[in-house]
């Protein structure tokens, strides 16, 4: 399968849910309906079916997870090198800080899947389950006096708890029900194309009027420098093909929709958050097929 066979399908749908959310009359609360019953049930449904009914071999992923992690960890530092770097207002380092290390789990796994099917799948799965936390955690570490809130956030974190429920489920054997397992593979199949029109009808395209320093530096990082960690890394470890793609793809991703959420939470510059995303989406059209031409 070529490169651009494999990467237009998931940005044509981008694409569609950016002019559908400004060509339609469906309004705001259409999308965030949307968002929310792909977030809160289908995903997770995707997460729990494709990681229970994968044999998980720690031993075989292992370098795959430590790649994937030091990768991330690798971001968060370099992103926060950027309050010394530039002069900025506190809540623009505090806000867009994320971006620099943040995941789209959607384009993730769609790619994960035209990539390698079920087994693609499952070991994106894995690295979201794990990396959700850590990321989540990093990216509001500024707000240290809510960590008793954000535990307990992360804790019933849907995708978090459809990962770690399909991971145990696999490494205990337990079989799932053919009805039961039918009815989470169409929700799971059904999540990536909603998940992926939501991206779109999510971006703001907005030009962007200052701190244009920081949001090249987090977008270079997120882009560029993330993937050739993983790169560079996972070649070291000698990781099979398969986990070296999907390696370098999760780090290559654009940065996450849910950071805007984040930063207005926080009371953050959630404009300056918005356009990180939706750059970041965008360049990723010409950024990760670079990065997949390298390990395909």
């Amino acid at each position: 399968m070529s490169i651009l066979t494999l990467l237009v399908p998931d940005f044509m749908l981008i694409l569609l849910g950016f002019l559908l959310a400004r060509l339609s009359h469906w309004g705001g609360h259409f999308w965030a309906g949307v968002e929310k019953i792909v977030y809160y049930i289908m995903f997770p449904a995707l997460l729990f079916y494709t990681t229970a009914k994968t044999p998980f071999d720690f031993h075989t992923t292992g370098r795959l997870l430590q790649t994937a992690l030091i990768a991330t960890a690798s971001g968060m530092v370099l992103g926060g090198l950027a309050k010394y770097l530039f002069k900025t207002a506190p809540r623009i380092f505090e806000s867009g800080v994320q971006t620099a290390f943040r995941f789209n789990s959607y384009i993730a796994l769609a790619i994960a899947s035209r990539l390698a099917g079920e087994q693609g799948t499952a070991l994106m799965a894995l690295l979201i389950g794990f990396l959700v936390p850590l990321c989540n955690m990093a990216a509001v570490y500024a707000l240290a006096h809510q960590s008793g809130r954000l535990l307990k956030e992360i804790a019933s974190n849907p995708l978090v708890v459809g990962t770690a429920s399909g991971v145990l489920f696999s490494l205990l054997q337990i079989p799932l029900p053919e009805a039961v397992g039918a009815t989470l593979s169409r929700l799971g199949n059904a999540s990536i194309a909603l998940g992926l029109l939501a991206v779109g009808a999510g971006m703001k395209l907005s030009a962007l009027h200052e701190s244009k320093g920081i949001a090249s530096y987090f977008l270079t990082i997120k882009l560029l420098i993330l993937p050739l960690i993983a790169l560079l890394l996972g070649r070291w470890l000698a990781l099979p093909l398969l986990q070296l793609q999907i390696a370098v793809v999760f780090c290559a991703l654009p940065t996450a929709s849910s950071a805007y959420v984040l930063a207005a939470r926080m009371g953050g510059n959630g404009p300056f958050v918005a356009f990180l995303i939706s750059a970041s989406t965008v360049l990723s059209v010409l950024t990760l097929p670079f990065w997949l031409a390298l390990v395909h």
